[in-house]
């Protein structure tokens, strides 16, 4: 067995790996009973000569890759969403860029589902701008991402949380908006956990009131809403929501917290997917929704379980940090060479939270060599004055 120094409390304690890695499968969306996405992050090019808080650089090579990989495990692509660094680190230029490379590459699969963020991250919050202008900003990014042949996730603006004055003004927003797409979208609900501009969202700091105008918005363009997906971290709100969703519109759980229960269902219903964890759980998630697929929801929550600790780990507030678990854990399963982010962001985590991240996908099974991961993280803690 495997054995590593960790930090843990202040001190040097060994930990001894014994999680057995998951098979990583080729399988097809169409098998499974749910529709899952993960929203996929963005791969840094660490020799780019450039200002990394200021100036992103992206290496296209591996970054399309790992949508390959999600799409080889039978997983959807949610491209250019906040686990891919969108409005924090990564601007519309470079988004605009990701979403075009990546719908090209999706055409040259028949199995290969996508959709593309599409928000008003290229308009800058401030007095000047009004309603009608956060209007024009959304048009102009789904007509980006509809000339590409791409459909639609449609994403929270930190312009509108700022500029509305109440709940009538995200209803002239999106019913606008609603009337105007090709097809049918996927509302994007991130609540200020994960990004802290978009409190208040819906018109309302109080979720279950914001509820009211979400669901308002959806009966009045269902034919125009493919689903929503909510990122609240709570599965009372997400269950609340699902049961009064109008007929054929899907909840697309974006609990990072409880995503195992939630997509199991209950007797009312159940969630689809849409989950930035998803990109650093991959081969767990398509496994376990193969077994769901199966009728054997006991194999699906064996699979899917062990992982939500290491999901709540990187999710933990400060969530909005959350990406830099992400990117770490692909780092660890040698699908990137370097742990570098767009921004400067692998600094966000302190070591003990990186070590205790590594734990985790251990028990998770999600170290796909452990003996790599063993290594890499060894290089890490070589960095941190750990030898």
């Amino acid at each position: 067995m495997t054995t590593i120094n960790l930090p843990l409390d202040g001190k040097i304690i060994p930990y001894t790996l014994t999680g057995a890695p998951i098979e990583l499968k080729k399988r097809d969306a169409k098998s499974f009973p749910r529709i899952a996405f993960a929203a996929a992050h963005v791969v840094a090019d660490p020799f780019a000569d450039n200002d990394p808080w200021l100036t992103p650089a992206i290496d296209w090579e591996r970054t399309l890759a790992f949508r390959h990989r999600l799409w080889d495990l039978g997983l959807g692509v949610a491209e250019a969403m906040d686990t891919a660094q969108r409005g924090m680190g990564l601007g519309w230029p470079e988004a605009r860029e990701l979403i075009r490379r990546a719908l090209a590459e999706a055409a040259g699969r028949k199995d290969a589902l996508i959709a593309c963020g599409a928000g008003t991250d290229h308009l800058t919050p401030g007095p000047d701008v009004t309603i009608d202008t956060i209007i024009r900003a959304y048009e102009e990014q789904i007509e980006t991402v509809e000339a590409a042949g791409g459909r639609i996730i449609l994403m929270a603006s930190r312009a509108l949380a700022a500029a509305a004055k109440g709940p009538d003004d995200y209803s002239k927003v999106y019913d606008r908006i609603l009337r105007q797409v090709k097809e049918p979208v996927v509302i994007h609900w991130l609540g200020e956990m994960f990004d802290p501009a978009l409190a208040g969202y819906w018109g309302n700091g109080d979720h279950l009131k914001a509820m009211e105008t979400c669901l308002q918005v959806i009966e009045a363009n269902a034919a125009k809403v493919d689903g929503i997906k909510i990122s609240l971290l709570s599965k009372e709100k997400e269950v609340t929501m699902r049961r009064q969703l109008p007929k054929g519109v899907r909840m697309y759980t974006g609990d990072d917290f409880n995503y195992a229960e939630l997509i199991a269902g209950d007797e009312h219903g159940h969630s689809d997917a849409l989950l930035g964890i998803f990109d650093a759980i991959a081969p767990a998630a398509s496994a376990a929704l193969d077994a769901l697929g199966r009728k054997s929801n006991h194999e699906f929550f064996d699979l899917l379980e062990p992982t939500v600790p290491l999901s709540r780990h990187i999710f933990k507030a400060p969530t909005r940090f959350y990406k830099t678990g992400v990117v770490f854990l692909a780092y660890l399963n040698g699908l990137q060479d370097h742990f570098t982010m767009i921004g400067g962001q692998q600094s966000t985590r302190s070591l003990t939270h990186l070590a205790e991240l590594f734990r985790l996908a251990d028990k998770a099974r999600v170290l796909a060599d452990p003996e790599v991961a063993t290594n890499r993280m060894k290089q890490v803690l070589a960095v941190h004055g750990v030898h």
